[in-house]
């Protein structure tokens, strides 16, 4: 190296100062994530690659770089085709449209930018979501000679669906209509009348030229009629951080670490709120409680975080928290339920099957979960609802959920980070849909599942059910045992089954404290979950039946409607109803387990007897007084 051109130890320390300043300044500039979203040719990814290219950031080789290709493959008439910026993949550069969601990074003196470019076609509309899912801001870019179309309404309902705050209309291809200003003033005035029925706070509009670089960076001279500001001044001016939530402190735990004994700490990404050391915080479900102890990110120790930081948390005591828990404040909690309405886009190829099971993916926490009901499907170009049975491909509409244990969500609209989820196929692993949660639903509101049932598979026994019976020698049945708890049913039951024994018969009993704690150990008390419990039981009787046996089956099932369902499944002919009809005192005063003081006190839920009355009316048989009944009647 010639001496007098090497650097010296001095310069090249200044040097080296200068880009780590650089580095410092700019990780202190907020990040605006943004998207483009509109039909096929738009203009989408001229707009990303003009904004690119005369805000100076792009390197002398990518300029030449796309010369090159623009005089090879461009669609810009022989000028500089700004779109082979983002048009990445071979099938997009080979059909001109943009297929795949392309990312793109740069920065100015004011700001950090993420934009994602999304694919126009609507058959590429799960795409658009999942570029939308985590934007600040939506840039829908509208063909002056077009105007607004299908394509836009759509991806302006999913705008507003996904909770986007911030949209930019950008009335592309001003110079191909000569600058009208009248064009401009007819697509804005069609545009306010669509979304007048969403939810989008903040629409601003820019006339502009992503071909010719009209209101881009700089004011063009083309349109004088406009007084607005060009589009890269107005991204560099909208308020990123203003929409995340700073109150509600919602930290979902990604991993605990515990390298040795003495240290256990609790990494994730922080959802919302603002967290700082020596406050008091709320584990869940556990609901034990215990003080932040330190902080800290990117291996330092900090005394406050905030969204959406990626922290690690240590606290006072010991407490029992893994994967998937949250840590909130002890008086500003998530919902802690099972059971939820959701607006969802089906994004999977096979049509949804309503007896499926899904695996939900919901902040760091996973679990089964199905779909209990579609409320209503919604057109998304006129947006009426209509009754649906199934979703397709990109269909969007209202469903119910529940899931196998609790999650802990708030609403989309307040939380977008713990209102969001995930259905994934387990058979696939495929991304069936994306939801966002409006409100959690009461058990009593639910729709009752217990009757629908899945195509039965062929029988393909080589034994039939009259064999079976003559074998051995009875005729199958089942027993179905019902009133309040402590009422007597269990003891009757049971001696009925020593009496069917003693005769010869094959019985089986169904208890509903065993299956409680085994089969059926995910499930609550609501009413829900005993429509399903009940469901399961009803099934597995009417498998035993037909396999020539007696079922002796132990249950509270309070509700008439869901006795005589259970019923439906069995089979009227192979159906008998014995209710044990004790007072509720004489109950309450037999109860060994003290469930029902449990209950009074608040400390049960959902409890028969209690909170929900007992609905009589369905039985074969009745039981007033257990101490006289004489078994022998039941034979």
């Amino acid at each position: 190296m010639n001496p007098d051109t090497s650097p010296t130890p001095k310069r090249a320390n200044i040097q080296t100062q200068k880009i780590e300043d650089f580095l410092a300044q700019d990780e202190k500039k907020d990040l605006l994530r943004l998207l483009t979203a509109g039909s096929v040719d738009d203009g989408k990814s001229t707009l990303i690659g003009r904004l690119l290219n005369d805000s100076k950031r792009l390197y002398d080789d990518q300029l030449a770089a796309l010369v090159r290709d623009s005089k090879r493959v461009g669609n810009a008439g022989g000028e500089i085709d700004y779109a082979l910026l983002l048009d990445g993949l071979k099938a997009e550069r080979e059909q001109g449209i943009t297929i795949d969601v392309a990312y793109r990074y740069f920065s100015t003196s004011k700001r950090k930018f993420i934009i994602a470019d999304t694919p126009g076609h609507e058959q590429y509309t799960r795409n658009m979501v999942t570029g939308a899912s985590t934007a600040h801001l939506a840039i829908v870019l509208i063909d002056a000679r077009k105007g607004v179309i299908t394509q836009t309404r759509r991806h302006s309902f999913l705008i507003s669906l996904l909770g986007i705050k911030h949209v930019v209309v950008a009335v592309n291809k001003m110079d191909l209509v000569d600058y009208a200003e009248d064009v401009f003033q007819q697509i804005r005035s069609d545009y306010l009348d669509f979304t007048t029925r969403l939810q989008i706070p903040d629409i601003q509009f820019i006339p502009l030229s992503a071909l010719k670089g009209d209101n881009i960076v700089d004011r063009g001279k083309n349109m004088a009629w406009y007084d607005g500001p060009s589009m890269m001044s107005l991204l560099e001016t909208i308020p990123a951080t203003a929409d995340r939530n700073f109150v509600d402190f919602r930290f979902p735990i990604q991993m605990v670490s515990r390298p040795n004994l003495d240290f256990r700490g609790f990494a994730g990404r922080l959802s919302s709120g603002v967290i700082r050391v020596g406050e008091k915080v709320l584990a869940l479900p556990s609901g034990q409680s215990s003080v932040v102890k330190s902080i800290e990110t990117l291996g330092s120790q900090v005394e406050y975080a905030y969204p959406p930081q990626s922290i690690m948390l240590t606290l006072e005591d010991e407490i029992d928290i893994s994967r998937g828990d949250m840590l909130v404040r002890t008086n500003n909690r998530p919902h802690v339920e099972r059971h939820f309405e959701a607006m969802l886009v089906w994004m999977d190829e096979k049509p949804l099957d309503l007896n499926q099971q899904f695996i939900i993916k919901h902040t760091t926490q996973k679990t089964k979960a199905r779909i209990d009901k579609i409320r209503y499907a919604i057109d998304v170009n006129t947006l009426q609802r209509t009754e649906l049975e199934s979703f397709e491909l990109n269909q969007i509409g209202r469903v119910v959920l529940t899931t196998r244990r609790n999650l802990l969500f708030d609403s989309y609209n307040k939380n977008r980070q713990t209102g969001s989820f995930i259905l994934i196929d387990p058979l696939t692993h495929n991304t069936s849909a994306v939801g966002m949660i409006i409100d959690r639903v009461a058990s009593e509101n639910l729709p009752s599942k217990i009757t629908r049932s899945a195509e039965r598979a062929p029988d393909r026994s080589l034994v039939t059910p009259r064999e079976r019976q003559a074998q051995l020698d009875q005729q199958p049945i089942t027993y179905w045992f019902t009133g309040l708890h402590a009422s007597g049913k269990t003891e009757i039951a049971y001696q009925f089954e020593r009496a069917l024994f003693d005769q010869g018969k094959t019985v089986v009993v169904l208890d509903g404290s065993k299956l409680r704690s085994g089969l059926n150990r995910e499930l609550g008390f609501d009413k829900v979950d005993r429509d399903e419990n009940l469901r399961r039981v009803a099934e597995m009787a009417k498998l035993l039946n037909s396999q020539g046996i007696i079922v002796i089956a132990i249950f509270i099932s309070p509700n008439s409607d869901t006795r005589k369902q259970v019923k439906e499944i069995i089979g009227a002919d192979a159906y008998k109803e014995v209710f044990i009809d004790t007072p509720l005192e004489v109950c309450q005063s037999r109860d060994s387990k003290g469930l029902y003081e449990k209950a009074a006190a608040g400390k049960l839920n959902h409890f028969p007897g209690i909170h929900t009355p007992y609905e009589t009316g369905t039985a074969d048989l009745t039981i007033t007084d257990i101490d006289t009944f004489n078994i022998s009647d039941l034979l």
